[in-house]
């Protein structure tokens, strides 16, 4: 793969690589923790071809997992207009305690004052519509709503209807904080023994809390990386998690990024140049050439071509080194995307600022 000329601007047609569709997931492992995980050394490139619970043999005692305790909402409603037209709505975000925002699918576009039919007997009324979302005001409390009526938002690469089993498994075990509509995947691999066998070795354990929004499955409309603009999401990094970071640095231990949520929730906490406390929305592009200020290593799926995870994961371990990675896995056939197989990440010189 020839490597890019440092005059060169990056597009998006760089960050493209041939995926067989039998190596998308359709199905999760067989229990969690069963995956593969394919350890990518960013300095040198090197691969070693792991199963998921050998990730305890890549951290040391005094090293810090950070997670997102985010919890998935069943996001999916299936209703129908007033007019008799048939509409999915897909949640994007909770505005309040009956309204939020949401992308709506039918044969014509939304208008506010429109009502919709939904299962359960309940009323949604248009009240906007901005761009390419609604704005949504039910006529109950949306989040008890969409618990009892709502179907799991599986990603659209998942060609198969949302099952009974799919309310677990696209949730990790420690989610906390509802609010997402889509699942912070590289946490899916993590059992409960797991965590308690990397506590009992002496790994810290933090959260932090994003909210993943159905934008995080929208390409890049433009070559130009320049020209994208980020969907916003909500995220919160607490005080306990600040103190962690602080405390791992102090030991000499390691941040460790389970899932680039949590890389792009600490990176947009320490856009100040030091991590502190935060809640609020980010929409933070990490793209190559970004200098990371607190992620040491990374545990991530693997992304769609082209995407902007896809980047920033070449942006922490090097484009060419990434996608090395991931021709390796297409030739050892590991499973791709959300409920597929995982990476234990390493930087590329020159990613982060020296310690």
């Amino acid at each position: 793969m020839a490597e890019i000329s440092p005059e060169r601007q990056l597009t998006r047609a760089d960050f493209r690589f041939e995926l067989p569709p039998e190596l998308i997931a359709q199905q999760p492992a067989s229990v969690r923790g069963a995956s593969r995980l394919l350890s990518l050394d960013g300095a040198s490139g090197a691969c070693r071809d792991l199963g998921f619970a050998e990730l305890a043999a890549l951290l040391a005692p005094g090293d810090l997992l950070v997670r997102n305790d985010t919890r998935v909402l069943p996001a999916r409603l299936h209703g129908r207009k007033r007019s008799g037209g048939a509409v999915e709505i897909l949640l994007e975000r909770l505005l309040g305690e009956r309204r939020f925002s949401a992308q709506l699918r039918s044969s014509k576009g939304a208008r506010p004052g429109q009502s919709i039919d939904l299962p359960g007997g309940a009323l949604a009324t248009v009240v906007a519509v901005d761009g390419g979302l609604v704005e949504l005001e039910l006529d109950r409390a949306a989040r008890a709503y969409l618990e009892a009526h709502g179907e799991v938002p599986l990603p659209p690469y998942i060609a198969r209807p949302a099952a009974d089993s799919d309310r677990a498994r696209y949730q990790t075990v420690y989610a906390r904080a509802p609010g997402a509509v889509a699942a912070p995947t590289a946490g899916l691999h993590f059992d409960r023994p797991l965590l308690a066998a990397l506590g009992a070795q002496g790994v810290a354990i933090a959260d932090v809390t994003l909210h993943v929004g159905a934008g995080t499955f929208q390409p890049l409309r433009s070559d130009d990386l320049d020209a994208h603009r980020m969907h916003a999401e909500w995220l919160e990094v607490p005080p306990a998690t600040v103190a962690a970071v602080a405390a791992t640095r102090a030991r000499g231990g390691r941040v460790v990024a389970v899932g680039t949520t949590v890389v792009r929730s600490l990176e947009t906490a320490a856009a100040g140049g030091v991590l502190a406390p935060f809640a609020g929305d980010t929409s933070l592009f990490i793209r190559p050439g970004y200098r990371f200020r607190v992620v040491d290593a990374l545990v991530t799926n693997f992304h769609l071509p082209e995407s902007t995870l896809l980047m920033l994961v070449c942006a922490f371990a090097g484009r060419e080194a990434v996608l090395a990675g991931y021709a390796h896995a297409v030739r050892n056939r590991y499973r791709f995307f959300s409920y597929g197989d995982a990476m234990f990440v390493t930087p590329a010189p020159g990613a982060r600022p020296p310690r």
